[in-house]
């Protein structure tokens, strides 16, 4: 055989080495592919070969979950709470005594705060509108509820003869001596701006408080400001305007769990006070509902105690006791008398 010559030799070469890469590539890429087969599978470990079906393009991931149901906010400041406050304000060095020396000592704490009056807000946001605000007239402007500037500056807060904060004692006690739930269904006769009424709202479900108020200023300041401004607009409270004890929008067939009226019969002739009662009666839930009153039962003491005691009865009510409570911020304690509904 004749052996080849010096250029055929070279075209040789030059189609081997190209020739050989190839090969090459497709060893490595047979090995690639064979490799994974021939490795046990994390299925193997359990019994079973792997699958010869084409992967999938989707990956589903089980997350198992465990569901907690949040206790319900504790409706009284309790001792511990309090303990806690008061470490706070002496880690702070804060009013050991309880408030500033004199007038002029508190505003002399305020120091890079611009102190202004309600008066002076109320003359600033009328004239300047606040730093940035659109020029048009209300009716086009982007306020979704442009509210009176005299709400703005909560000039409703002084309107009523003890702090602000006194709402929140006589929701304390309330809730505490009816055993209140977030269902129950709850009354105020004379509700005013809500200073009370916000607490029993945030806490109760939607839909769930009612209230009869006469006085259009308060039911514009509670519709028109406190709720927005709280945040409560979708608790839908019910809040009606009227007098002379008129229940008949709350509907005939509701049944209250707590009806209260915090300072009011004290405004309102002995007369229309038993009108309300009598048609009161009938909604409030036999045995567990009650009603209080605080300050006095004038309308029921001055008809003297056995007349008041028959005519309770006469209305299907039943006295049963006296309570105080205590202010948690000022020096003050509150009266309540307490009413139900005997089982039928």
């Amino acid at each position: 055989m004749a052996l080849p010559s010096s250029a055929s030799a070279a075209r040789l070469r030059l189609l081997t080495v190209p020739a050989l890469l190839l090969l090459l590539s497709s060893a490595a890429l047979l090995v690639f592919l064979v490799l994974p087969s021939l490795s046990p599978s994390s299925s193997a470990t359990s019994g079973h070969l792997c699958a010869c079906s084409p992967p999938s393009t989707h990956t589903t991931t089980t997350v198992t979950t465990t569901t907690t149901t949040a206790s319900p906010a504790p409706v009284t400041t309790s001792p511990a709470d309090v303990a806690w406050l008061k470490a706070q304000l002496e880690s702070n060095s804060l009013l050991a005594g309880g408030a500033a020396a004199s007038h002029d000592a508190w505003h002399r704490l305020r120091k890079g705060i611009n102190p202004r009056t309600r008066e002076q807000q109320l003359f600033d946001i009328n004239r300047h509108h606040g730093i940035s605000h659109y020029p048009d007239e209300e009716a086009s402007n982007h306020t979704a509820l442009p509210c009176p500037g005299e709400l703005l500056v909560e000039e409703h807060h002084s309107n009523y003869g003890e702090p602000w904060a006194g709402g929140r004692d006589v929701f304390e006690f309330l809730a505490n001596a009816s055993a209140l739930t977030p269902t129950d269904q709850v009354l105020e006769i004379g509700c005013g701006t809500l200073r009370v009424g916000l607490h029993f709202i945030r806490y109760l479900d939607a839909a769930r408080f009612h209230c009869l108020e006469r006085d259009e200023l308060s039911l514009m300041a509670a519709l028109r400001y406190e709720l927005p401004a709280q945040g409560l607009l979708y608790k839908r409270p019910m809040i009606v305007r009227g007098e002379d004890m008129d229940f008949s929008k709350f509907g005939d067939t509701v049944m209250y769990d707590l009806i209260y009226a915090s300072a009011v019969f004290l405004h309102i002739p002995d007369k229309l006070v038993w009108t309300g009662l009598e048609r009161l009666a009938g909604k409030l839930r036999p045995q567990r509902g009650r009603i209080f009153v605080s300050h006095n039962i004038k309308f029921c003491s001055r008809l003297g105690g056995d007349e008041c005691t028959r005519q309770l009865a006469k209305l299907g009510l039943e006295y049963v006791g006296k309570h105080t409570h205590d202010s948690l911020l000022f020096n003050h304690y509150e009266i309540w008398f307490e009413f139900r509904r005997p089982k039928v």
